[in-house]
């Protein structure tokens, strides 16, 4: 009986202690969950702070171009995608369905558009335009190639301008005007 009771015992301690493991190795596990959910808690927070300090382009169609644009814009451009739409309502029945507000993302860069129920005086200009710097000859030729078609070439990717391999300023067929670079 006595060697019964040892083995119980023996047993129980081996049971508790066993337990006492396991109990630290998942205190440890949870603290280590916590410390990454604390790193992830401060990713999360920067982001938001960088999206904050971003500054976005932001395109005011006032011929109701506004999702063509971006959607032609999106085709154009590798990595890119519409974020968030919001439509005219009918508490303006002429703009019913067009775009109030579009973010979307053009290879990393944030871009919004709209719709403008007003018709202003001005509209886009030259003067204020996309810069973008292409990786090679390629790629300049392409996007030259497609925002041309139906716009108007300003300055073309054939002349040698001086300061750098190849340089071509167009405006779109939507009125936005981009300057394509390659070094």
């Amino acid at each position: 009986m006595l060697r019964i009771i040892s083995i119980i015992l023996l047993a129980v301690i081996m049971f508790s202690c066993s337990n006492n493991e396991s109990e630290k190795n998942n205190l440890n596990a949870i603290k280590k969950l916590q410390v990454e959910k604390d790193s992830l808690k401060n990713i999360i927070i920067q982001n938001k702070t960088q999206m904050k300090k971003q500054m976005i382009r932001s395109l005011t169609f006032q011929d109701n171009n506004a999702e063509n644009a971006m959607n032609f814009y999106i085709e154009l451009f590798d990595n890119s995608k519409v974020i968030n739409i919001k439509r005219w309502g009918k508490e303006q029945p002429d703009m019913e369905g067009k775009i109030m507000q579009a973010t979307f993302e053009l290879d990393g860069n944030l871009f919004m558009c709209s719709d403008s129920p007003a018709i202003h005086d001005w509209n886009f200009t030259p003067a204020v335009s996309i810069y973008l710097e292409c990786e090679n000859e390629n790629e300049i030729k392409r996007l030259f190639s497609k925002l041309s078609e139906n716009g108007k070439v300003m300055m073309s990717i054939d002349y040698d301008y001086g300061f750098s391999k190849k340089f071509g300023f167009v405006q779109d067929q939507y009125g936005v005007s981009w300057q394509l670079n390659l070094q």
